[in-house]
Formats: structure tokens, sequence, C-alpha cells
């Protein structure tokens, strides 16, 4: 074993229960997602909604993209593919033809997120690359339907697992962490320590925790700095060929609290979940066998325990197994092995490439003309959470509707009379994350088109749901109150952004 060989497997070799444990969690992720968005079923994938298909293809469309959901306006339809990739997830869930439903809800992920780029955030991309990296891992080799159904003969004689899928994984952590410290390139992160003190002054994404953290700059400008140099220096850990499952156990920690403190402090979704399902992965074998012991005693090994417990005598229908299977395959298993490393390998580099050539690197930059995979394939990807500066142009918004006898109403408030005053919780305005997303999109000038539908999509949704209320027109007003340095808190102006009446 060259020198080479012996570094990539003392740094890349992966425990299959930990792959598995990402996998459950991975498959919970969706389907609170699909929950999540099913909410909005009419509003951000129907015809009727904010972004209709003749508008998404006009001008939010990528010739490379493809979609599912594009193939019908009505809201049934898409709820059918909601259902669809609900299935999947459980199977997912469950190890059932894992390799399979990987593939499968991978497509429908790309589907679904293509359908409206206009509420997606950075969690989506990483959820898209773990499942795209999972298609070529063995993830359903534990815990698993599939694990409890195997032979005897074909039960793994060892938990680690090393091939160009573990190099991939490992380095997608690594890329997402070190691309987004190399895009903060601004004084406010790597000298000033400003950028969570703007951040934090962000009323749209304010959380609790943020708000007994905001009053104290020195401890902001301590975290802004910690933040910066953890993400940069940090990813190098996992890197390192001695003690590798000590400095993975130190990578998971530390980015576990990291998440868990974003998640008490911003507004962001489900952005923590899918960072923190990303580093389960990395688990050494030694943590796994600490966790088997005092967790999962009854689940020890896949083919024995609860699992074989739970699916003994259980048997898929007919009809809904998936098998393939050729009579002549046109290449042998050790050809078929190469072929798959190779073009993960290829896959890989290209993905560094994409990443380092948008940052401030002197690399050549991946050309125009070649991005076109990355589209298809959705392994584009842009990790400029808060980069290169914090976004500074906060507010709130006022959907000032007139009714038929003159008066003026604000629909964020439930029909109460307008006022512009700022409320007391701006992130409680939004339903949920999607809608925030949608809102920031919303207001820069580019996006324009997005806001006579969505005016008439709040005029019709709350006409019809408030009769006795109804309102003639709309202004869609935003309160526009910038971020201010030193606790400065600028006068709030007042800006229509669009208007719609009845006809």
């Amino acid at each position: 074993m060259t020198y080479l060989e012996r570094y990539l497997r003392d740094v890349f070799t992966v425990d299959l229960r930990a792959l598995a444990v990402m996998r459950i969690w991975v498959a919970g992720i969706i389907l609170t997602d699909l929950a999540i968005r099913a909410t909005d079923l009419e509003a951000h994938y129907s015809n009727m909604g904010v972004l209709p298909l003749h508008v998404l293809f006009q001008y939010a469309w990528n010739p490379y993209h493809f979609s599912f959901h594009t193939l019908s306006g009505l809201w049934q339809f898409e709820a059918m593919l909601f259902v669809v990739q609900a299935v999947l997830a459980v199977c997912l869930l469950v190890g059932y033809q894992t390799r399979f439903v990987t593939v499968a809800s991978w497509l429908l992920l790309l589907s679904l997120q293509n359908r409206n780029t206009l509420i997606s955030q950075g969690g989506d991309d990483l959820l898209r690359m773990l499942l795209f990296w999972a298609i070529f891992l063995p993830w359903g080799k534990f815990y698993s339907y599939d694990a409890a159904k195997i032979k005897p003969s074909s039960i793994p004689q060892t938990t680690t697992y090393f091939s160009a899928a573990t190099v991939a994984y490992i380095m997608q952590i690594f890329l997402v962490y070190f691309a987004t410290a190399l895009l903060k390139h601004s004084p406010e992160w790597s000298t000033e320590g400003t950028a969570l003190y703007y951040a934090l002054s962000l009323d749209q994404i304010l959380m609790p925790g943020g708000k007994l953290i905001y009053p104290y700059p020195e401890l902001l400008r301590f975290l802004t700095l910690t933040t910066f140099y953890t993400e940069l220096l940090l990813p190098f850990l996992l890197l390192i060929p001695f003690y590798n499952s000590v400095f993975r156990l130190v990578v998971a920690g530390v980015l576990l609290g990291f998440h868990i403190g974003i998640s008490l402090t911003l507004f962001v979704g489900l952005f923590y979940l899918i960072n923190i399902a990303s580093i389960v992965g990395l688990l050494p074998p030694a943590a796994m066998d600490w966790a088997e012991r005092r967790f999962l005693a009854s689940f020890r090994r896949p083919f024995t325990g609860q699992f074989k417990r739970i699916f003994n005598g259980f048997k898929s229908p007919a009809s809904i197994q998936v098998k393939f299977k050729l009579h002549s395959p046109a290449l042998s298993l050790s050809w078929q092995k190469v072929v798959r490393e190779v073009a993960v390998s290829a896959l890989l580099l290209y993905c560094i490439w994409w990443n380092l050539s948008d940052t401030g690197l002197k690399v050549p930059r991946l050309a125009d003309n070649a991005r076109w995979v990355g589209h298809l394939l959705r392994i584009d990807q842009y990790w400029g959470m808060f980069a290169p500066v914090v976004f500074k142009d906060d507010g709130w918004y006022v959907l000032e509707g007139r009714t038929t006898n003159g008066a003026a109403i604000d629909l964020n408030q439930q029909g109460k009379a307008a006022d512009y005053t700022k409320p007391a919780s701006v992130v409680a305005l939004f339903k949920n994350d999607r809608w925030r997303k949608y809102s920031e999109n919303y207001l820069f000038v580019h996006n324009a088109y997005m806001r006579p539908y969505y005016c008439n999509y709040l005029m019709r949704r709350w006409n019809e749901a408030h009769p006795k209320q109804a309102i003639k027109d709309l202004q869609v007003i935003y309160m526009k109150e910038p971020s201010l340095p030193d606790y400065k808190v600028a006068i709030p102006t007042r800006e229509v952004l669009c208007t719609c009446a009845t006809q």
C-alpha cells in the first residue's frame, strides 16, 4: 500500500453504522420538510399561487433544470407527488430497497426544489448534496430492512468502509465550512468582528436567544471572530491522518454546538438540523460502539435483535418490489466498481473546482460553459451564508388592504387596522422559513416580476376567507429600517413595492 493510499484510508474511512444513523436522520428531515411545504401547496407550487408555471419559465428557470412538479399547475397534482416522495422517505427511513429509494428521493428532491427556487436556502443545497453522495454509499447496511433480510453469508465482516464516495462525503463537509469562510472576506467578519451584530440586528430572523446576547458588543465581536476562524480552520482537522477519530469527534462536537447556537439565535428553518445530520456520518467506530452499548443494545446488529424481530415475517408485496437484473451485464462487477469510483472522483473534483473558483483564491475559474453539469445534476453549490457582508436592509411588511367601506386593514395582522409601527416580533409575521426567504427575495429589484403575483394571490386568498371584510385593493408596503452601526436606530421609510386592485 502506497503512502497516498494509506493516507486516504486513514482520513476518509467511515463507520457504516454512523452512515445508517445519518440515513435515518436525513429521511426524517425530508418528511419534516415535506410536512412544512405541504401547508403551502397552492401558494408555492401551483398556478394559483405566487409563482405560476409560465412565470417560472419566463423569469426563474434554468434550461438545464428538470422538474416533475412542472408537469401540471394543479395543487392536487403536487399533492400526489408529495405523497410519493413521503412514501419514498419512509422507505429510506426503514432502509427498504435503500439504493433505489435513495436515487428516487434525490430525483424528487431536485424536482421539488427546482419548482420554486425563490424559497430555497443553503440547507436545501446541503440536503441535496447529502442525498447525491449517498447514492454511492452503502448507508443501508445497518439498522435497516435490507440488512435484516440479508443472508448470513452476506453479513459484513467489518463496520468500516472506504471508497471514493466516502472521500466525497467528507470533502463536502469540508467545503461547506471552508468555502463559506473564504466568501466572508469583508472586514466585518475577519477584523472588525461586527458581522454577528448586524445579523442580530435583522428583526426578520432574530430569535429569543439572539435578543439575550445582542446588547453585548464585545461578546458579539468575540463570537463573530470565533465563527469566522472556526469555519476557516476547523475543517482541516478532518484531513489529519493521525488520531483521526479524536479529531472527528472534536469537529462533530464543535459543529453540533455551533448549529444549536445558530438555531437559538437566528430563524434559519431546517438549516441547523440538516447541518447536524451531515456530521453524524463522521462518528468514528469507537463512538458508535459506545452508542450501541448505551442506546442501541437491542439493535446491536442489523440482522439480530429488534430489527430482526420487527421485520421478521414481513414480505413486501410483489407489486411494489423493485429489482433490476441483467442477464448479461455490460461490465463485470470489478469494472462496475472502477467506473463508479472514477465517476465519483471526477464529480468531486468538479465540485471542489466549482466552490474554489467562486472564492477569492487564485485558482482558474470554472468556465460558464462547463457549469451545465452542475445545474443538470444540481451539484451546483454556493455557501455564502451572510457573505461577503451581512444583509442590512432590514424592515417589516405591512399588507395594507382597503375594504369596500374605505377602512385600511393589515392582512399581516389578521385584518386589524393598518399600523406602521414596528410589531413586537417581526419574525412572527412569517408562517415559516419558506415565506421568510420568499419575502427576502421579493425585495430585490431584479425580482420585481414576483410582486404582482404575490399581491394578487394575497388579495384573492383574503377575500375568499373573509367575504364580510373583503378588500378592493392591496398595497404591499415595506417599512425599511436599515441596520446601522453602534446600536443606532434608523428612521423607517415607507416603500410601496406593489399595488393591485379587484377587476
